[in-house]
């Protein structure tokens, strides 16, 4: 497969543990003065595209090469193509020791794909060198990935008011305090419990399942799931989640 050195992906790949949101970064070791690495920084997941597969085919090749995963939720949202946004020496000089090529500029359209963490397969994770990292956490990343970050959580604050694409983050069976907590941390600000639950509880495509939660210290909570392919077929009468 013959890259082409100068378009790129890069994916923010947005997971949920139940508390933080967090997102999938890569483990990048840099070497200098001769020394095999001399220190370790973290990268979006990405890629050069090769010159037979469009850009798609390349973010869902990048996905499923570190999760293991096939046909979920993945959007493009921007381009980055500013003429300096490959300038640190240090990123020329991986670019150059992960290439062989004399790379000065990269154009790169970004994605951003929601998973369920526990869907990922932990052994590629680990195999990629990838790890799941908070978003407060995520500081000076490599290139210009900390406003591709930036970027993909601002489209995804919108989105989320417009789609229910938050239910691609929770596990197939969630309560409605589970939701309303991944809402809050999102949008970074508490919501009033009464008011979310009027109006997520109003879509029909939200069902009530006959089941509660086990083995927890409170109240078992009632258990919901989203039936996707309801919502897809009446999405023109989804009114919104703006809180």
């Amino acid at each position: 497969m013959k890259l082409n050195p100068h378009i790129s992906v890069d994916c923010v790949i947005f997971g949920f543990d139940g508390e933080k949101l967090k997102i999938l970064l890569l483990k990048r070791n840099i070497s200098e003065d001769g020394n095999p690495v001399s220190s370790v920084d973290y990268k979006l997941p990405g890629n050069f595209i090769s010159d037979e597969e469009d850009l798609n085919t390349a973010a869902n090749r990048v996905l499923k090469d570190l999760t293991g995963l096939e046909n979920i939720y993945l959007k493009q949202f921007k381009v980055f193509g500013k003429p300096d946004r490959v300038s640190k020496e240090k990123d020329l000089k991986w670019l150059h020791d992960t290439t062989g090529l004399p790379i000065r500029r990269v154009v790169t359209v970004a994605y951003y794909s929601l998973i369920e963490i526990n869907r990922s397969k932990i052994e590629l994770t680990g195999n990629n060198k990838a790890e799941w990292v908070s978003i407060e956490e995520a500081r000076e990343l490599a290139f210009d990935h900390n406003d591709i970050l930036n970027a993909g959580l601002s489209t995804l604050r919108t989105k989320l008011q417009f789609e229910p694409v938050g239910m691609e983050l929770l596990p197939e069976k969630f309560t409605l305090r589970q939701l309303q907590t991944l809402y809050e941390i999102i949008l970074s600000r508490k919501l009033d419990n009464r008011n979310f639950r009027k109006k997520v509880l109003k879509v029909n495509y939200l069902t009530a399942m006959n089941e509660k939660e086990k083995d927890v210290a409170h109240k078992p909570a009632q258990l919901y799931s989203f039936n996707k392919e309801l919502y897809l077929n009446n999405f023109i009468q989804f009114e919104g989640f703006q809180f």
